[in-house]
Parts: structure tokens; sequence; C-alpha cells
């Protein structure tokens, strides 16, 4: 029963694609089970890059199922371009590769329209969404209001939905939100395009999946985001609207605790964050701008720059716990080349209180101080290392002190964007 759940452990953007894409040689399928096209996981293969949103980033290896479960909420006009553009590409050529949850639910134009324009209206307390609508579908799933993909298949269903939908959305839009209205029927026909592009690959993926283990097939379980961006355990309110630990694999693709074999959780070798929300360990100034730079730390889903600091073992330890890791693959590590010192994070200090754990106050982690650990740099180039005595000890150091101070394994590390700039433990 090989099952391995692959999630972030900072606040996303850890290079969860290009390990994903790593493991899915060995897998049978790839399943994305939360989150949406708010969501870019980069792969670089051969020298070419490749931003996916919504389709799991096991694609690239020829011959993987690629399942969209029922947790990941649906934009199909994203869902359509990104299966276009693969196919142009000769991947997905096979309708049975691809398979679409019947219970996933659908982002609409009103779900975008009120997500943008409440950004608008916060102001100074904005939570720095990327304006995709996700926030405002899974509101619509748990307010049991939401349509979901069987809903868009069916003519009657959807005409129903959408109509009473549509014209509660557009009074709160312009009553409350003061935009414009939306207009039936240009949304109508648009999804029932979609509906047609989509009809072939829907399917009850939770049956599947079920009947997939059972058979003994390898599967593979791709998270979005972080585990600091998780609704509840992350550092709310700046967080996504879905679960993003590994847990959520149970609800977000219907299979059942007892399958997984291994949680592996994605790190980088240093800590950023897209949007607003507390970072103790940020790097404001020119060492903050080197790592951002370096690492090309720009959003793959907004293209807007991340904020960068220090490697932060408070809250990877805490996440590893969360998440039940197995083990931890290490990401640009290659980037903190020509940084001395490197200093790591160890715990948090506010006044004569010391912290070991996140708080869950915001207020209180906008105000601790970080406590650092300095440790040696290193100026060897690292992207020919395939083997842990490839790097330079100093490195090694800095890698094995990072174990130590996670209490958790590291598997993989990671020295470039290639597939083959990957050192295998």
């Amino acid at each position: 029963m090989p099952t391995v759940v692959v999630v972030g452990v900072q606040w996303g953007d850890e290079g969860k694609g290009k390990i994903v894409d790593l493991l899915a040689r060995d897998a049978d399928i790839v399943v994305r089970f939360q989150g949406g096209n708010n969501a870019g996981h980069t792969l670089v293969v051969d020298g070419e890059r490749t931003v996916l949103h919504l389709i799991p980033s096991g694609v690239l290896n020829a011959g993987k199922i690629c399942v969209i479960a029922n947790g990941v909420v649906v934009d199909p006009e994203v869902l359509v371009a990104e299966l276009v553009a693969l196919r142009r590409r000769g991947y997905l050529l096979e309708d049975a590769h691809l398979k679409i949850s019947d219970a996933a639910h659908l982002i609409m134009p009103y779900h975008k329209a009120i997500d943008l324009a409440r950004e608008r209206l916060r102001g100074k307390g904005k939570v720095g969404t990327t304006g995709r609508g996700i926030g405002p579908t899974y509101e619509d799933k748990i307010a049991r209001t939401g349509i979901r993909v069987v809903d868009l298949l069916d003519e009657e269903v959807f005409r129903e939905k959408l109509t009473r939908s549509l014209e509660e959305k557009n009074v709160y839009l312009r009553a409350i939100l003061g935009e414009e209205t939306l207009d039936f029927a240009s949304m109508h026909e648009a999804y029932r395009r979609h509906a047609d592009a989509l009809r072939p690959y829907v399917t009850d993926t939770a049956l599947y999946l079920h009947q997939a283990i059972d058979a003994g097939r390898a599967i593979l379980f791709e998270g979005a985001q972080g585990t600091m961006l998780d609704v509840d355990h992350g550092t709310y309110p700046y967080v996504t609207s879905s679960n993003t630990v590994a847990g959520a694999v149970c609800a977000g693709a219907g299979v059942g605790p007892g399958n997984f074999e291994a949680v592996v959780g994605i790190c980088k070798a240093y800590t950023t964050r897209v949007g607003n929300g507390p970072f103790p360990t940020e790097l404001e100034g020119a060492l903050g701008e080197r790592l951002r730079e370096s690492g090309e730390e720009f959003g793959a889903t907004t293209g807007r720059p991340r904020r960068c600091g220090w490697f932060d073992a408070v809250l990877v330890r805490q996440a590893a716990r969360l998440n039940g890791l197995t083990g931890i693959a290490l990401t640009k590590l290659d980037v903190l080349t020509g940084l001395d010192p490197i200093r790591v994070c160890t715990g948090y200090r506010d006044g004569t209180e010391r912290f070991t754990r996140v708080p869950a106050s915001t207020r209180l982690l906008e105000r601790v101080e970080p406590e650092y650990e300095e440790l040696p740099g290193w100026t060897e180039t690292l992207g020919r290392a395939r083997k842990l005595g490839d790097l330079p000890a100093n490195a090694r150091r800095y890698v094995e002190r990072l174990q130590e101070l996670t209490e958790t394994p590291f598997t993989m590390i990671s020295v470039g964007a290639g597939r083959e700039d990957t050192i295998i433990l």
C-alpha cells in the first residue's frame, strides 16, 4: 500500500511542485486534495519552466493519472485552459489520465468579484488574498449553497442553482459591497461550455482511489499552500480558506487515515511568505532583497514579491508535529551560498517569556523577537552535488543542525531548480 502525502510546512511556496514531480516517477496516481488555483506549483524539466495551478504536479511524468479530488475548489475556465495548454505539449492526451471529482465545488464569477471587493474594503487590514474567489467558494460550501461539478453536468439543476445563487450574490454585491451586478445569461453560457469540456473526466474520485489502494497502486497526495496557512492551525486570519495539513487528505480525497505510508514535508532552507501577516524572522533591506533575487521569490500565481527571512525552526517543528511528518525535503539550499553567517531562529521572546511554539495570538506573534543561533556559511556552488558528501562542510553542518532543531529526518535536499538538482538521502 505505497501511499505518500506531500505537504508544505511553512507559509507555502516551499517547492512542492518540484518534489512532487520527482516523487511521481514512482507513483501511478497523483492527487490534489485541497485548495484551488490560488496555488502555483512551478516545475523545471529539461530547462523548460511549467507552472500548474489545479492539475497535479506529477503530470509531466508520462502515463501518470492525475486526480482533482472533492476537497479542491475548481475554476472551470482555469482548468480548461490548463488542460488545453498541457495537451498542446503532449501531456494528458488520454482522457483516462485526468479524473475530476463530481463532488468538487465550483468557483463562480461572483466569488471572484466578492473576493476582490472585500479586499479593497479592508484597506490596511487586507488579508493578502490572491483574489481568485477561493474563500467565498469555501464559504458557500460550508453554508450548503455551493454549486458542485455534478450540478454543472445537469442542465436543469445548474440553471436552478445558478439562478438562486446569482440573485442573492447580486444583492450583496450591489447593496453591501457597492459593486456592479453580474449577468446571468453570459455566465450560464460560459459554464455550459465548460461542462461540455470537462464531462469526460468527471467521476467519483473517492471510489476510484479506494479501488486503486485495494489494487496496490502507488498514490501520491499533493497538498497546496503550507501548514502555517491552514485555516485552523495557521497564523489566522492571515491564512488560506482550507485545511492544508496532512489530515485534510482524509476529507479532501475521501481516503481513511489508515491508508497512508509516509508524510513528507517540503521546507525551504530559509523562510518566505506572500501577503500580510506576522513573520518573526523577516529580513528587510539588502539581505532580504538578496534572498528574493537569488531565490526568484515571486509568486507563481500572482507574481507578487515574497517576503524573505531566516529559517524558523520553531515554525517548522510545530508543522512537523501537526502533520505527523516522517521526513522533510529541504529545498533551495543553494540560495544561501555566499551568506556568512547564516542565522536560524530557535525560539521567540516577548519580554521575559520565551516561546518554543507558534502562539495563536496574531498580535503576540507580531511583537515577539526571534532568538537566533549563528552558523558559518559557505561560498562553494552546490548545483553539482548529488550526494551528501558532495556538499561543503559548512553546508552539511547547516543541514544537520536543521534536522536536530526540527526533530525530523531529512529525505531529500534540493540544490537547484531542475529535477536532477537533488540529493536523495
